[in-house]
């Protein structure tokens, strides 16, 4: 089963593909609630590349490594990766409106659907929040 999320962020594509692509701002936007942080992060953008965030909680209960391979990289419009037995496209569509930020994956068995959604979204729309934030 595929899920797909998605958000509107109100800055240049450039902007957005960057952020999205940077360690440095991973680490900023990659996380799904307020008690949760990326300590790590690691990218190498290019078909191939593999990438890898090290996300945990803050008090230190949990943390787990989010790493994959990218399998298409064209930039700034589209991004595909497999991570495990799972894949990913993001697509980033410029509009009027800003680029729409688009994030369809594979879902794993492990947790329920909503609850699988629920997350990315959140980190979705953490990511749209800090690029608004950022260029303002």
């Amino acid at each position: 089963m595929k899920i797909t999320v998605s958000t509107v962020v109100s800055a240049p594509i450039a902007e957005v593909w960057r952020a999205y692509n940077t360690p440095e701002d991973i680490k900023i936007w990659n996380t799904a609630s307020p008690d949760w942080h990326t300590t790590a992060s690691t990218v190498d953008l290019r078909v191939g590349g593999a990438f890898s965030s090290r996300m945990e909680a803050k008090d230190g209960s949990f943390g787990f490594d989010f790493a994959g391979t990218f399998t298409k990289v064209e930039a700034p419009t589209r991004l595909e990766y497999s991570f495990g037995d799972r894949t990913c496209v993001v697509t980033f569509d410029d509009g009027a409106n800003g680029v729409t930020v688009t994030v369809t994956f594979d879902a794993e068995t492990t947790n329920p659907e909503e609850q699988q959604r629920a997350g990315w979204q959140s980190i979705l729309d953490n990511f749209a929040r800090y690029v608004t934030t950022r260029k303002a």
